[in-house]
């Protein structure tokens, strides 16, 4: 009965074991989309922040204000 309950409580601590790492590359993974989507982000700002400066530029010359 000891050998069994020792089996038996060995494959539960290889089960909870198996289940951690699995828990932890999900959040692995999902902690590297969220942070690749931030940079993307990031970037699409600086894009639109670049094309709004090259507008206001654009704007100013055609009006004369630009000096």
């Amino acid at each position: 009965m000891a050998d069994s309950s020792q089996s038996l409580s060995y494959q539960v601590g290889e089960a909870k074991g198996q289940a951690q790492e699995k828990a932890s590359n999900v959040m692995d993974r999902a902690s590297d989309a969220a942070q690749s989507t931030k940079e993307s982000l990031q970037e699409a700002g600086q894009q639109m922040q670049a094309k709004a400066q090259g507008a206001v530029d654009a704007v100013k010359d055609a009006s004369g204000m630009k000096k």
